[in-house]
């Protein structure tokens, strides 16, 4: 008889069923049942009907014959398309914050899209929702792609209703550290501008463009602080957004500051010799890719306490390491 599996707390809440489909796959729901008659199949040394619900550290007894475990190694196709594996969310419980009966908060790794949508092959929210399988996960903010840092869920309708007001309305405090190419004057400030189509604007432009057009611009609006420099090289930056826009971060650093994210596909391209000086500096010993804007705090009001919660996340390697090289202060 094969050794017993214990049951991970990914699977926490996982029906018998379910769990052998995962692993098992080559088991039929008749061959199931049929080896848990025979007792072949036990749970915690005890027989089974196979609609038992499992818990965390529940051990499973598996007859040999069955094929062997493929879920944690090969990602398996979900209902909504995407491809993700056992390890995969293993790998992301990893990175819970915090987690109760409303919420439940991760440190997002770079890369991986928050939502899931076509051609996406793994999103944050259906990897939650896979994770927590008796929950209603929702989402009720957004980090790009490219942006690590602190994220929160929704887990339940009225969660995600009263957080997606506090978000909307402004009430909920994020704070954002960024490597920005270049230097930045003056050195803290507010800015507070139009943006429209990936576009900054001018507030005269923002008047035209609706007199002209009917398109709105909308209003963002970032403050910001320096925290450390290496003049002519880099400059760490603190952003408090005020308002949520696509990209605000990203445009208001390229276009505001004149000093784009290190990293930045999109928005990156220098505007100034200096800055085109400072990013080839930078591209001689940075050796990834990624996009140097991280999610580092946020604070709003607990669903069901009503009191303020306030979550962090600590730097992602690739930019602590590049901070301690350049021997900048990060807060």
């Amino acid at each position: 008889m094969a050794e017993p599996i214990k049951v991970s707390m990914t699977e926490d809440g996982i029906r018998l069923a379910r769990w052998f489909g995962r692993h098992y796959p080559s088991v039929n729901i008749g061959e199931l049942r049929k080896l848990c008659r025979s007792g072949q199949i036990r749970i915690n040394s005890r027989r089974c009907r196979g609609d038992e619900i499992l818990k965390s550290g529940d051990m499973v007894r598996v007859p040999p014959g069955a094929t062997s475990r493929i879920a944690s190694e090969k990602p398996k196709r979900t209902e909504s398309g995407e491809r993700f594996s056992m390890r995969d969310l293993e790998n992301l419980r990893t990175r819970i914050i915090h987690d109760d009966a409303d919420i439940v908060v991760f440190d997002k790794p770079a890369g991986l899209a928050t939502q899931g949508g076509t051609g996406i092959q793994k999103s944050l929210d259906k990897m939650a929702a896979a994770m927590f399988p008796h929950d209603k996960i929702m989402l009720v903010h957004r980090l790009d792609r490219d942006t690590s840092g602190v994220i929160v869920l929704a887990k339940n309708q009225r969660a995600a209703q009263l957080l997606a007001e506090e978000f909307s309305g402004r009430d909920a405090k994020k704070e954002y550290l960024a490597l920005l190419s270049g230097n930045v004057s003056p050195k803290s400030g507010i800015i507070d501008n139009f943006m429209v189509k990936g576009r900054v604007i001018s507030d005269d432009e923002a008047d035209e463009l609706k007199k002209e057009s009917g398109v709105r611009a909308h209003r963002a609006i970032t403050k910001y602080e320096v925290v450390s420099h290496l003049p002519g090289l880099v400059s760490w930056v603190r952003f408090s957004p005020v308002t949520g826009r696509t990209h605000q971060l990203r445009l208001h650093s390229a276009f505001s500051l004149n000093a784009p994210i290190v990293g930045d596909d999109i928005y990156g391209r220098c505007r100034s010799s200096d800055c085109e000086s400072a990013a080839a500096t930078l591209r001689s010993f940075i050796d990834n890719n990624n996009l140097f804007l991280f999610a580092h705090r946020l604070s709003f009001k607990h669903p069901s306490t009503g009191k303020v919660v306030t979550v962090r996340a600590p730097l992602p390697d690739f930019m602590r390491g590049v901070a301690k090289l350049l021997e900048l202060r990060t807060e």
